[in-house]
């Protein structure tokens, strides 16, 4: 009975990576689309202390192949290091229509959100593309996402994200391997199968759209701010869409510690919006069943050839994504560190049960609280990500 039920579960969770690699070959399938007009955009990017590369991220998005856009990069203090970062670029790029903002004021309990209000005064365009800190970007990244914008009904544009590592620990390469080869194509499985998630790290709206909803100020209070704006928008009756491009982020958490804070922020926030949904994610960790049948089983021959094969498919599985993006991924992926693969899928298990022990959740140094009403958002099980990861 033990070894049917560990066998099956260790197959289903290999036959959903297979069918996130075939999403992945989705996506890297379409052709690049162009916007019919080229309204001007301002880009929204909130901005909290030093990161790896974060020049060079804010740096790409200077280099867009788009007639007229602003940047507007803003913190709650002047002399937070990423505004250093924001006057270096801005010193670089002359030509391009940068401002840099610093405000203190607090508009409720999530700060990103905060910040974004207190830039928003700055904002002069219509259309408005919110992106994290921490997005490498191409140079077809706002003509993608104005050509997803314009398409009939869609009100939200948002993207995917690949990953490297700010370093060579252990710990940056296993936040790459989750983001590239658990997230990404659960992301875009998804979408393939008809959900509309707000994945976050681009949220790209009209500001009519934006005003329809309630502003900002309709985020306030909410840890998950990217899953309420994607609900918003479809409580309109308007459509989330993925655009074909696919910005990198890069994995700063260079200890174990580090990376179980991030990582239990993400997952935190999901229980608390669909806890029967991510509950049943954890049958997406073949190699954590694989190996408990080894170690329940006294590594018995079948268990061990159980294990080897769960491996051997996540390791194809995990080329195949990186092989197939190539063309689309704003930085090139780094050599997928396939001999952590057991230890991610026992992370991952591992940060999925600890989500269920507490609800409190540390971003930037600051303590908030998934379940408490100010942070908690009720959604439809089907709107919520069965992977984590979403949002910075």
């Amino acid at each position: 009975m033990l070894r049917s039920a560990l066998t099956a579960v260790t197959f289903l969770g290999a036959l959903q990576a297979v069918s996130g690699l075939l999403a992945v070959r989705w996506f890297a399938s379409r052709p690049a689309i162009r916007p019919r007009t080229r309204p001007p955009v301002t880009i929204l990017k909130p901005v909290c202390g030093d990161e790896t590369l974060l020049e060079e991220a804010i740096a790409s998005f200077c280099t867009q192949d788009y007639p007229e856009f602003q940047l507007v990069i803003g913190a709650h203090s002047a002399e937070d290091p990423a505004l250093h970062a924001a006057r270096r670029v801005q010193a670089r790029f002359p030509a391009v229509d940068i401002t840099i903002v610093a405000d203190s004021a607090r508009h409720g309990s999530n700060r990103k959100i905060a910040n974004l209000i207190n830039m928003m005064p700055f904002a002069r365009h219509d259309v408005l593309v919110i992106a994290d800190s921490d997005l490498h970007v191409r140079p077809d990244y706002l003509s993608s996402i104005v050509a997803s914008l314009e398409q009939a009904s869609v009100g939200l544009v948002t993207t995917g994200c690949g990953a490297e590592p700010a370093g060579r620990e252990t710990a940056t390469r296993l936040g790459v391997s989750h983001i590239s080869h658990s997230f990404l194509p659960g992301a875009l499985l998804g979408a393939a199968s008809g959900r509309q998630d707000c994945l976050g790290g681009t949220m790209a709206l009209t500001r009519a759209t934006l005003a329809r909803i309630g502003g900002l100020r309709a985020l306030a209070n909410n840890l998950a701010d990217d899953n309420l704006l994607g609900s918003l928008v479809r409580s309109l009756g308007l459509t989330v869409r993925i655009a074909p491009t696919l910005p990198v982020v890069v994995v700063q958490e260079r200890t174990l510690h580090a990376l179980w804070q991030h990582e239990l922020r993400w997952a935190r926030t999901i229980r608390a919006l669909a806890p029967v949904g991510f509950a049943a994610s954890m049958l997406q960790f073949p190699l954590f069943w694989a190996l408990l049948a080894v170690l329940l089983s006294g590594g018995a021959a079948w268990a061990v050839t159980c294990f080897l094969a769960a491996w051997g498919v996540r390791a194809t599985v995990a080329w195949g994504i990186d092989h197939s993006l190539r063309g689309r991924r704003a930085r090139p992926a780094p050599s997928a560190s396939l001999w952590l693969l057991p230890l991610r899928d026992v992370l991952s298990m591992a940060v999925l049960a600890a989500a269920f022990w507490d609800d409190e959740v540390v971003w930037r140094g600051h303590v908030m609280h998934a379940d408490r009403p100010a942070v908690s958002i009720n959604l439809e099980e089907e709107a919520i990500p069965k992977l984590m990861g979403s949002g910075d």
